[in-house]
């Protein structure tokens, strides 16, 4: 039953940040579309845990944190908040990069999950 609660509680606070990080048209009106290809990677024998592409339109939430997808991860994830504001400001159109989580997990080293991303943003 507290895992329940737990949830619930976790999802309403995900809920209440995405709608506090506001419309990409709101936040973003010169933006089209932003398109993301991410590869997760997983240290271990099957290193590729799964590639996964977002499109995000401008009426979704201008929100880019990505969970980590390791169970249990503790305050993990990959946030690309940073590297998309700033490739707006600069109107730039491609970026490629890698992320590292930054969460803990006891059994796990500390690099334990990783991304590799690969951006493009169309203006209007």
């Amino acid at each position: 039953m507290a895992n329940r609660q737990n949830h619930a509680a976790k999802m309403e606070l995900r809920k209440q940040t995405r709608f506090a990080a506001g419309l990409i048209s709101d936040r973003f009106p010169g933006v089209a579309d932003i398109v993301v290809h991410m590869t997760y990677y997983q240290k271990g024998a099957n290193p590729v845990l799964m590639v996964r592409t977002l499109n995000i339109f401008p009426t979704s939430y201008a929100y880019f944190k990505m969970d980590c997808m390791i169970k249990g991860c503790d305050n993990g994830g990959f946030d690309l908040t940073s590297i998309i504001t700033g490739m707006i400001k600069a109107h730039k159109k491609e970026k490629k990069g890698t992320l590292t989580c930054c969460g803990k997990v006891d059994a796990l080293v500390s690099d334990h999950a990783s991304i590799e991303y690969e951006l493009s943003i169309k203006y209007s």
